[in-house]
């Protein structure tokens, strides 16, 4: 019985263990060929979950992923540059500590690991980038909302 209460009180405490959580992976494709846009442009978050957000930049232009309402919300805990190599990821870097935009260049991706510690929405998802017709991305389209419940 002892064996029990214990086995019982450790997984308790891990699943309070934010270190312990298995993220909640979510990709966002940052523009096409010839497009500029956010897929999917609404993004759903919760509280108290650790999320893999994968910014993958599959176009032939830089972009941002900018949301200053969004980076007050959550708690990051890392952002990784990552790389495939021969059908596997490889991380290039990894930074850690307030985190307010990520470029991502073509053919790249990032993942920015985070847990949201506030509920609201945003509507400041962008993308600042300057095309060569001297609007930004997001005068072009590219742009989200955010919900953290």
């Amino acid at each position: 019985m002892a064996f029990w209460l214990a086995a019982f009180a450790t997984a308790a405490l891990a699943a309070g263990d934010l270190s312990k959580q298995t993220p909640v992976e979510v990709t966002v494709d940052l523009g096409s060929p010839g497009k500029h846009e956010f897929t999917p442009n609404k993004l759903r978050f919760e509280t108290g979950k650790l999320y893999k957000l994968v910014l993958r930049n599959a176009s032939n232009d830089p972009h941002y992923f900018t949301s200053h309402g969004f980076s007050q919300m959550i708690w990051t805990r890392k952002v990784q540059v990552t790389q495939s190599r021969d059908g596997k990821t490889i991380t290039l870097a990894e930074f850690k500590g307030a985190i307010r935009e990520i470029e991502v260049y073509p053919g790249q991706s990032a993942e920015w690991w985070f847990v949201p510690v506030a509920a609201g929405r945003v509507n400041d998802l962008r993308c600042g980038i300057t095309a060569s017709d001297g609007r930004t991305h997001a005068d072009h389209g590219m742009t989200g909302e955010i919900v953290i419940e």
